[in-house]
């Protein structure tokens, strides 16, 4: 097959584009290209009805092969949505030019400390004024910059073992037919944190961007990719006014009416609220009915809380391995408004100290189905245990509904050693 290696004109703009060929075309006996792979039938949500597809049925001048972050949002920009393939080659870096280069003229982080420090500012009003304005004007300059957005029909994969993304956010919304696959995406790091006073006894920090969100859109394959902080862990970030300067959103995000999604053989690793499926619970127009999701074969390794937390979906957990951290874990399961969670045959290695029955998180009255999960090798009736650990927040059996789309399902017993050796990027089979 014939691959087109798309360049990117100027260090911020791609309106002009050179196609050439990079690649031989295919001969007989070739081994078969992964970017040409649809999601096989029965497996997950995302293979309800047409199915995923992706790009796979890309003609020769639709595969490109891009090196810079604007390289690829130039390939997603191309008109049409005819199928396209776009093949990621190392990694791109979305901030290069760093945080400096999205700052609105009289910016000044320092101005901003003093402006609203609490013992100025207090805690009973949002902050407001000059330095407000200017960090939201230079917060709008890095979004436009580092956002790509993903048309119909397309496939995104990396090549080779060391393909990804840095700094950037994929965002699919209101499209049909996505794959993105074998990818490393390492959480992009908000320049301008807002400061609200009113957010908890103390005022927090608050972060935009995730690495990918699927807004509004259907039949979406997430697969073999890595979310990580990467370089950025939260460890890592400073602190102001005595509140950590949370720098980061989430790793995944499902909202907004999106529905008909799989993500299967990922990586989630190092982050606080990592996967969330639905974001308010307002949204019931939207939501209701939508947002069926599953997850099967990932890995979650070192992260807080929302692994997945759900509001109204249909969403479907099993083979996923939780590797909970040490210390500061809240929970995996967080069970919302409306949603009807299964979690089966899912694995669970706890550390000393930490109970069962924390992975199961109440926000709202939900029911919810336990079946057949192991934690620390042993089977664990996890709705059993979070109603004895908690008993102010019981949580009702039976989500009501059978989960039938599941391509394979493997023992819990045996979920660790295999996710643990085949999630993620670079472990395409």
């Amino acid at each position: 097959m014939r691959h087109t290696h798309l360049w990117a004109v100027g260090a911020t703009t791609a309106t002009a584009l050179v196609l050439t060929v990079t690649g031989p075309a295919a001969t007989a006996g070739a081994a078969p290209d992964p970017a040409r792979r649809t999601l096989p039938a029965g497996d997950g949500w995302a293979s309800e009805g047409t199915g995923t597809t992706g790009g796979a049925a890309a003609v020769p001048s639709r595969v490109f092969t891009v090196t810079t972050w604007e390289e690829l949002r130039a390939a997603l920009a191309v008109p049409g949505t005819e199928p396209r393939i776009v093949k990621v080659k190392g990694t791109l870096n979305a901030t290069a030019a760093g945080c400096s280069a999205f700052e609105a003229a009289g910016y000044d982080f320092e101005r901003y400390l003093a402006d609203y420090d609490p013992a100025v500012w207090g805690h009973d009003t949002e902050v407001s004024g000059p330095q407000e304005d200017l960090r939201a004007a230079s917060a709008s300059a890095q979004g436009k910059a580092i956002k790509a957005y993903v048309p119909a029909n397309t496939t995104i994969i990396g090549v080779g073992g060391n393909a990804g993304i840095t700094g950037g956010s994929l965002q699919i919304q209101g499209v049909d037919n996505v794959v993105i696959r074998n990818l490393t995406l390492e959480s992009p790091l908000d320049c301008f944190p807002q400061w609200d006073p009113t957010d908890g006894a103390t005022g927090a920090w608050n972060s935009e961007y995730d690495s990918m969100v699927v807004y509004g859109s259907t039949h979406v394959w997430i697969d073999h990719n890595t979310f990580t902080d990467g370089a950025h862990p939260d460890s890592s970030l400073p602190r102001y006014y005595g509140e950590l300067y949370q720098q980061h959103d989430g790793e995944l995000d499902i909202v907004r009416g999106a529905d008909l999604v799989t993500a299967s053989w990922n990586v989630f690793a190092d982050h606080d609220k990592t996967l969330m499926i639905g974001n308010s619970d307002s949204a019931g127009a939207t939501d209701r009915g939508k947002l069926r999701v599953t997850l099967h074969h990932n890995l979650f390794t070192n992260v807080v809380e929302r692994a997945p937390r759900v509001r109204f979906g249909k969403v479907d957990v099993y083979n996923n391995h939780f590797v909970v951290p040490a210390s500061g874990y809240a929970y995996s399961f967080g069970v919302g408004q409306e949603s009807q969670l299964v979690a089966e045959k899912n694995a669970f290695t706890l550390p000393a100290g930490t109970g069962a029955g924390k992975i199961l998180k109440k926000w709202k009255d939900a029911p919810v189905t336990t079946a057949g999960n192991h934690v620390n090798g042993r089977p664990v009736d996890l709705l059993a245990v979070h109603n004895a650990e908690f008993p102010g927040e019981i949580l009702r059996a039976d989500a009501g509904w059978t989960p039938v789309l599941r391509d394979r399902v493997d023992s819990p017993r045996a979920v660790p050693a295999l996710v643990d050796h085949r999630a993620g990027a670079g472990r395409l089979r």
